[in-house]
């Protein structure tokens, strides 16, 4: 696999600092049932990085001592932990919001069938994968079987509730472009995903249009196909200033499965720790990253081109062609 790192500048990108920590992003470990094409995390069925039941205490106590709102769950398949059901109760158990990255699939893996059980008991919120409302293009993306996998995933969940508009068991879908091009705007998407899947009886509340990162699997890909530097011109000229006040590492923590921080996921990949240094999870208990720098390098532009890409979708909304 290629190494993106060397090929991402460190200034063109403008300076940032971090505001009021608000949400914890916890990746739980890198096996993951499917092995997707455009993952920028490399995760795969052979990863075997998993977190540490020490190292979840870790976080609860983080979580217990600060002010943190918001533990949102990743992976890989997050649930593949053996912890992900004791940090999911405990967080609930203080009072904070649990959001679970969930890929569907997982939901049809042995020992694993009462999953979406568990999270609809804890109301926990579900954010889950699906590229695409054709069956050709997610297989495509994501493997033979996926699609309608996917739709079973999501029909169970809608029996327990989720997505019915009442707010109480958000159901969010996530799109992510195909190729090194730029999501469509995110409003009209929305419309497509509802009116397609609505035909198949299915519910959810919103959609999130999340742009692919040149890093990781889908960097080195580009890498191999000698489109790397053309895609980054491509986010580099569809910037939009007025994005970097929403992008999600102003408030948004990343820790990964060994315990050290990172502004966001995408630099937890990269190996690009707080400040340029390697921080520990545990070394912040009791501090303040508010007003601290934000480490910044050309994949940065993939959160703030068009309408902006964030772990909550588009940041703004589409300009008028």
């Amino acid at each position: 696999m290629h190494d993106t790192l060397a090929l991402l500048q460190q200034h063109a990108f403008p300076p940032m600092r971090r505001r009021r920590l608000r949400t914890l992003q916890v990746n739980l470990g890198y096996k993951c049932n499917q092995q997707c094409v455009h993952c920028h995390v490399n995760a795969g069925p052979h990863r075997t990085e998993l977190m540490s039941a020490e190292h979840v205490d870790l976080v609860l106590h983080f979580l217990e001592a600060g002010s943190v709102e918001i533990l949102d769950v990743t992976g890989g398949a997050p649930e593949l932990n053996p912890e992900f059901r004791r940090l999911v109760d405990r967080t609930r158990a203080l009072g904070r919001r649990v959001i679970d990255r969930c890929n569907l699939t997982i939901l049809e893996v042995p020992g694993h069938e009462d999953l979406a059980k568990f999270l609809a008991d804890r109301q926990v919120e579900i954010i889950a994968s699906l590229p695409c409302y054709l069956e050709q293009n997610v297989e495509r993306q994501r493997g033979a079987g996926v699609f309608s996998a996917s739709l079973r995933g999501l029909r169970r969940l809608n029996a327990l509730g989720y997505g019915d508009d009442s707010g109480r068991l958000p159901l969010h879908l996530v799109y992510n472009p195909q190729g090194p091009v730029l999501p469509p705007p995110q409003e009209s998407l929305e419309a497509d995903y509802k009116r397609e899947l609505g035909r198949l009886g299915i519910r959810f509340d919103r959609l999130y249009t999340l742009c692919n990162m040149p890093i990781k699997r889908f960097g080195s890909m580009l890498v191999s196909r000698g489109e790397f530097g053309a895609y980054l011109r491509l986010l580099a000229d569809n910037h939009r200033p007025e994005n970097l006040e929403n992008v999600m590492c102003r408030d948004l923590l990343s820790v990964d499965w060994q315990g050290y921080v990172y502004d966001c996921d995408f630099n937890q990949m990269l190996g690009l720790g707080l400040a340029g240094g390697r921080v520990h999870l545990s070394g912040l208990l009791g501090e303040t990253l508010e007003g601290r720098p934000i480490q910044v390098r050309d994949h940065c532009y993939g959160c703030t081109a068009g309408q902006g890409s964030s772990c909550g979708g588009a940041l703004a909304k589409s300009q008028a062609s």
